[in-house]
């Protein structure tokens, strides 16, 4: 049994698709209700059972309703992807402290929300999985992108605590790192950011690649699940040489606005 946050569109839609095929019964929220019951409709027609509930990850409360809902209709819950989440673009100056307080409180806060919500149900089954869904920026930031990137470290460094936390169990915790991927997500964070500079750089990759790994990761746990293999190499030349990705990263920067 899967619970899935983010799951109208992009990646958690692909996810609940993903799931689906291979026979899971899912829990599905996002804030976009009418959205979401077109993915649930989908997920059924596969023959998989799905809930689906509008749902505000950064109220911690409805977070606890929906875990709750999910464990009334199925009995259980196997398996959460914190996966919801928004973006803007825009330098540090520029970038209102509100955008910055608002993807804290969705794309950290509700992963925070997630856990908390998740843990004590696993704990009394004795066993579970939860995905953190952050992003490569987690790990190497760009220019524009640090109200965003933030968020992804933080919920980077909540995973490695929990990981820690839950030693001696059987409830893992792990983390996906995708790159920038095929979805409407830059474009909804473009309109956000009044033509703030900034935006996905480097290679793309599918939803589909990424909610692979996803389902790969909820079958075999991995502390880190990299959708693109090659981005890990990005992780590992930072750590050696942070001047040389800056200068990298500075070549590869949009200079258009939009």
């Amino acid at each position: 049994m899967v619970a899935l946050t983010g799951a109208s569109a992009g990646i958690g839609r692909a996810a609940a698709l993903a799931f689906a095929r291979e026979g899971s019964r899912l829990g599905l929220a996002a804030r976009r209700l009418g959205r979401l019951e077109e993915v649930a409709a989908e997920v059924r027609a596969l023959g998989a059972d799905a809930l689906a509930m509008e749902l505000d990850v950064a109220d911690e409360r409805a977070v606890g309703r929906f875990v709750a809902a999910v464990v009334e209709r199925f009995g259980r819950l196997d398996v959460i992807v914190n996966n919801a989440g928004s973006g803007v673009r825009g330098s540090v100056e520029e970038t209102p402290v509100e955008d910055f307080r608002r993807l804290m409180e969705v794309n950290y806060l509700g992963t925070v929300h997630g856990c908390r919500a998740a843990l004590p149900v696993m704990r009394r089954q004795g066993r579970g999985v939860i995905i953190n869904v952050s992003s490569i920026v987690g790990h190497r930031a760009l220019a524009g992108g640090a109200a965003y990137a933030a968020t992804k470290a933080a919920q980077i460094s909540l995973t490695e605590s929990l990981r820690l936390e839950l030693r001696g169990t059987a409830i893992a915790a792990c983390s996906v790192h995708p790159v920038s991927t095929e979805t409407e997500f830059a474009e909804v964070a473009a309109r956000a950011s009044a033509g703030r500079k900034g935006g996905p750089v480097g290679p793309m990759q599918s939803a589909d690649a990424v909610a692979r790994a996803i389902v790969a990761c909820a079958r075999r746990p991995r502390a880190e699940v990299y959708p693109y293999p090659l981005a890990r190499s990005i992780v590992w030349l930072n750590a050696l040489s942070p001047r040389l990705v800056d200068w990298l990263a500075s070549r590869a920067i949009p200079t258009k606005t939009g």
